[in-house]
């Protein structure tokens, strides 16, 4: 699970468009779903665009087996994190707690939409426990 920028900043961050759950509470729950679905859940969150691209670039030998992200503002226009995101070999869904398509016109582009293997926004913590849901699933049929 990696969280982008801001994201340690969830629970005191325009409580209409974000709720009001923190970012560890919202770790709590990816946890406790990750348990009941049997896999192990590692979480990253940074406000560094860099320290991101090294974590992914870990992914490439670490045995990470998929990758649930929110990037955040980065979505609309990190071409280096996209360009990392883009190495994977691994299934990525991007989720994010707001529906990106009723905000500002500038929300509504995403550079990852187009190599991820889906999108989940709009549904709070919800959009974070389907993605997780969604990786797990994909991840297992690509091992079939």
């Amino acid at each position: 699970m990696l969280h982008g920028a801001n994201h340690n900043m969830y629970g005191k961050r325009d409580p209409r468009q974000y709720g009001t759950l923190t970012l560890q509470q919202i770790d709590e729950s990816l946890q406790g779903l990750a348990s009941e679905l049997g896999v192990r859940l590692d979480t990253f969150q940074s406000n560094i665009e860099g320290e991101v691209c090294n974590r992914i670039h870990r992914a490439l030998d670490d045995g990470t087996e998929g990758v649930v992200f929110n990037p955040g503002a980065w979505t609309h226009y990190s071409i280096a994190l996209r360009d990392a995101v883009e190495m994977l070999a691994v299934p990525v869904i991007e989720v994010h707690m707001s529906n990106i398509y009723t905000r500002e016109p500038w929300r509504h582009h995403s550079v990852f939409a187009a190599i991820v293997k889906g999108q989940i926004c709009g549904l709070g913590l919800d959009s974070y426990l389907l993605g997780l849901r969604a990786v797990v699933a994909a991840a297992q049929a690509g091992r079939a």
